[in-house]
């Protein structure tokens, strides 16, 4: 079992928002969101969200059944946050002459709602390094550690963090950090909070006094570090969210091409979601991939596309410039081109819409051609209403189907053609005025100005 805090009751003042940072999104879903993601690979955690003023649209944000909430007004410091949401954990009966009541038994992992790309395996060294009666610090080296607060250590062990407010000159000059995300024994926990003092340079209580209490009770104090800086980099202002979406986007696409995706340039692609392929999947430049976004073997997507909640089929091609929208779903060898708008429809094998169409609420058969400005009328202006277009059809360029309408198998619409009725299979279809020349018409001649 383990209990994990998330602070997320910061109000965000340098996002300049009257959005709560928490809920700023980066790679297309919250902040906080990320931070729940990795807490939830914890599957025995207990999780409890510290939230402060707004805390209400934060709360709305994440219904969830697994999350317990606690509210941090006035906010007096990140010790003060952890202790709102140790009523929210399981606790056992303790009597002694520090404490009395219940105290959670469990170890607590402190994370923080602003640090996203925190990782799970860094988690986990943390919390085998906190073991059984152990604070466990997750610290960093950083070449500037301005901004920190850093660890003091005394022959090698960890004494004390100062923040770098309150420290002095040879204290501002040591290079390890504290991220502010440890692992605390429960019931110890329970005990320091009470204890913590507010007599620094910020009037805070702060949650890294309790390494000092840990030092005097002669608990061991012990580290772990992650990976990569950016695991603990927080966020304040907009400048640090766009910082870390380039990080987090260029992770992606590393674990893209280990995985074979061909990227013609890396720096330029966005994951917004959850983004499945096959093998020999070639993604051009300045794509944008949100929800869930499965591509199949040998897919090519060209530049400049914007994929949501779809999935391609094997061997297919999408754009320059298309967008595949929620609820499209293309089966193998089909080619949607440039300015293609598809939603809601499935396109069945082989067949094209390679310049300029929309097809919206529609069921595509196969080896069918959409001809350049086609469009599904689908909306009529109260309901939605679908199109159906069977195996074989060509569509002229120019068309509209107004739906509800069906194209039987093998129909030809010429070109222009706008349908209010079911075209029949195996004929051609032609919806439009007789062509006539006008003998001795002159085009107007603009009025030369005096």
């Amino acid at each position: 079992m383990l209990n994990v805090v998330i602070l997320a009751a910061g109000q965000g003042k340098r996002m300049r928002s009257d959005l709560p940072k928490v809920l700023h999104p980066l790679a297309g879903k919250p902040l906080l969101a990320h931070v729940l993601d990795t807490a939830r690979e914890f599957p025995a955690a207990k999780i409890c969200v510290v939230v402060g003023r707004g805390g209400e649209q934060v709360r709305a944000a994440f219904a969830a059944p697994d999350l317990a909430w606690a509210t941090q007004v006035p906010q007096l410091g990140t010790g003060h946050a952890v202790l709102q949401a140790l009523p929210q954990f399981d606790a056992v009966p303790m009597h002694d002459a520090e404490t009395a009541g219940a105290v959670p038994r469990a170890p607590t992992l402190i994370l923080y709602g602003d640090v996203p790309l925190i990782r799970a395996a860094t988690l986990r060294r943390l919390i085998e390094a906190a073991g059984e009666g152990k604070l466990a610090l997750l610290t960093a080296q950083l070449d500037n550690p301005h901004g920190y607060g850093r660890i003091v250590r005394v022959d090698g062990k960890v004494t004390r963090i100062v923040e770098e407010k309150d420290a002095d000159d040879a204290e501002r000059l040591i290079h390890e950090i504290n991220t502010g995300i440890l692992v605390a024994p429960g019931a110890a926990l329970a005990r320091w909070l009470p204890q913590l003092g507010n007599r620094n340079a910020q009037g805070e209580y702060y949650l890294t006094d309790i390494v000092a209490l840990a030092v005097a009770e002669g608990m061991p104090v012990v580290t772990a570090h992650p990976d990569a800086p950016w695991e603990t980099e927080g966020i304040n202002s907009k400048a640090q969210l766009a910082a870390l979406e380039r990080i987090h986007q260029r992770n992606s696409a590393e674990a893209l091409m280990s995985a074979g995706v061909t990227l013609a340039d890396p720096a330029r692609i966005d994951v917004r979601g959850e983004l499945i392929c096959g093998r020999d999947v070639s993604i051009d430049v300045n794509c944008v991939f949100e929800g869930r976004v499965v591509l199949g073997d040998g897919v090519r997507i060209n530049a400049n596309c914007v994929i949501q909640d779809a999935v391609v089929g094997a061997g297919s091609i999408i754009g320059p410039f298309a967008r595949l929208r929620p609820g499209a779903v293309l089966a193998e060898d089909v080619h949607v081109g440039n300015f293609v708008e598809v939603k809601n429809s499935t396109i069945a094998a082989h067949s094209k819409a390679n310049h300029l169409a929309y097809i919206g609420d529609a069921t595509v058969g196969s080896r069918v051609n959409v001809g350049a400005g086609t469009i599904t009328c689908n909306y009529d202006g109260a309901n939605k209403h679908r199109t159906v277009i069977e195996d074989d059809v060509f569509i002229g360029s120019d068309t509209q189907l107004v739906a509800p309408v069906t194209v039987g198998r093998g129909a030809t619409l010429g070109a222009g053609t706008t349908l209010t009725r079911d075209a029949p299979p195996d004929q051609l279809t032609v919806s439009r005025p007789k062509q006539i020349s006008i003998a001795g018409w002159k085009r107007p001649v603009k009025q030369k100005k005096a």
